[in-house]
């Protein structure tokens, strides 16, 4: 389900379109997956992203406690590591921010990466 963002930015006669990148996994076993799609300004999709980060493996014990801690890291402005400890467990995954600059199937976007204005 893509998430709808008011409009405010570029993309030749488009809204800009993004796709929040989640990697998770261990040692050789990375794994990327799109886990969100996002419309709108890249400050706009970058919020919509945070707002996600912050609540990555939220959960609470039957006690209603909330996670030990969590430690969120800025790899750069568009992806960030995340850290949940628990008491019995940790979780851990990476999300990046990414703009699509090419589309064969949309007349809005360019055919090719290479015809895309970055």
């Amino acid at each position: 389900m893509a998430a709808r963002l008011a409009r405010l930015s570029e993309v030749e006669n488009g809204v800009p379109r993004w796709v929040v990148l989640r990697v998770t996994g261990e040692a050789e076993a990375f794994r990327d997956t799109v886990h969100r799609e996002l419309e709108g300004s890249e400050a706009e999709a970058l919020a919509a992203m945070l707002r996600m980060i912050d609540t990555f493996e939220q959960a609470s014990s039957e006690k209603k406690r909330l996670r030990q801690r969590r430690q969120v890291f800025r790899v750069s402005e568009r992806r960030y590591f995340v850290r949940v400890h628990n008491r019995f467990s940790n979780a851990e995954a990476q999300f990046t921010l990414a703009e699509l600059i090419a589309d064969t199937h949309d007349d809005d976007v360019p055919d090719m990466a290479s015809h895309a204005s970055l």
